[in-house]
């Protein structure tokens, strides 16, 4: 039986006041699709006629891919794709995840209850905190909604209102705030006709003229994230991160470039504490937390059925077996409220 005692442990990181990150999972347990999801809604749905003879055959290569079980992020950065495909790749992506988005936003109209996040939110709020910061690679709303059903003001790089323009931090005053830095972008962002980018509110399909402003996997992601809004966004999340006193990350599989090096040298240099709570851990963040030299992390994955976690501790060399579910971020609250 071990003496880990990982409910102090969670209290203690979580009173540290965490920067919180949010990767796919987290929007995965409200039933947004994953990779191999999108890999096959682009395959079945993106509108390929009038392409070029050379733009289909990097279709044709990229289909290829995927049929040989090659993950999305790996079969598009195995082909080169020209400007026309990508933004066709990406209007398939979106018209996915918005027409997702959607439903859940719906579906919350109906159960106040819907985002836990809300009430996270809500408890780091009753201490001295006046902004929170959350660093996602998500695409979809689902923490604006939490935000709102909370009652909780959010900023992500934008004014308020239904047409919205790009704004700094100091634009935008109140009591207490969330700050969403969406490093890949977000459903509501577009390129606009003037060719910049404004955020537009209850949109069902992308307006004339207008490009979705979402960095979807493969070489051009790089390229996108150097123009703005992306480096502004970006820069504001490398200084939440960089000013963090912990980090909790919920569904997030540390397979991102944009927020892994400042994380790490964090976690690594300063011994910065980390949670992870997420349903599986994956490969990545075994080896940098779990194998690597991280000495002050708590990660909490789900056991062989939803009422059974595996928590893997800093402070214990061997995994212990929680007959509880504390590996969703419902099971969380229940430990360090």
């Amino acid at each position: 039986m071990s003496d880990l005692n990982y409910q102090k442990q969670a209290q203690d990181f979580y009173g540290k006041a965490p920067v919180i990150i949010l990767g796919s999972g987290a929007s995965a347990a409200y039933g947004m699709s994953g990779m191999w999801a999108l890999a096959n809604h682009l395959v079945e749905n993106t509108d390929i006629t009038g392409l070029n003879a050379a733009e289909n055959e990097t279709w044709e290569k990229f289909c290829e891919r995927l049929k040989q079980n090659v993950d999305l992020e790996t079969a598009l950065h195995d082909v080169t794709a020209s400007e026309e495909l990508t933004s066709r790749i990406v209007k398939s992506t979106w018209a996915l995840i918005n027409s997702e988005d959607n439903e859940i936003f719906r579906k919350s109209l109906q159960d106040s209850a819907m985002f836990p996040l809300s009430r996270l939110l809500d408890h780091m709020f009753k201490s001295s905190l006046k902004t929170i910061n959350i660093v996602t690679t998500n695409y979809d709303r689902l923490v604006e909604y939490a935000c709102e059903q909370g009652r909780i003001y959010h900023y992500t790089g934008f004014t308020h209102g239904f047409f919205r323009q790009l704004a700094t931090p100091s634009e935008i005053i109140s009591d207490r705030r969330v700050n969403i830095w969406k490093v890949h972008g977000s459903l509501d962002w577009f390129q606009s006709p003037l060719e910049d980018t404004v955020a537009l509110s209850n949109t069902l399909s992308v307006p004339d003229n207008y490009q979705p402003q979402i960095v979807t996997p493969g070489t051009q992601k790089y390229q996108k994230t150097h123009l703005e809004p992306f480096r502004s966004i970006i820069n504001n999340a490398d200084n939440a991160l960089n000013n963090a006193g912990s980090y909790l990350c919920i569904g997030y599989g540390f397979n991102d470039e944009h927020i892994q090096p400042k994380l790490m040298v964090k976690c690594l240099r300063q011994k910065t504490p980390i949670t992870i709570i997420t349903y599986k851990l994956s490969d990545s963040a075994k080896k940098l937390i779990l194998e690597g030299k991280a000495q002050n992390y708590l990660a909490i994955e789900r056991g062989d059925t939803d009422d059974q976690s595996i928590v893997y501790s800093s402070l214990d060399a061997n995994p212990i077996k929680v007959e509880a579910n504390i590996w969703s971020l419902e099971g969380y609250l229940s430990i360090i409220m």
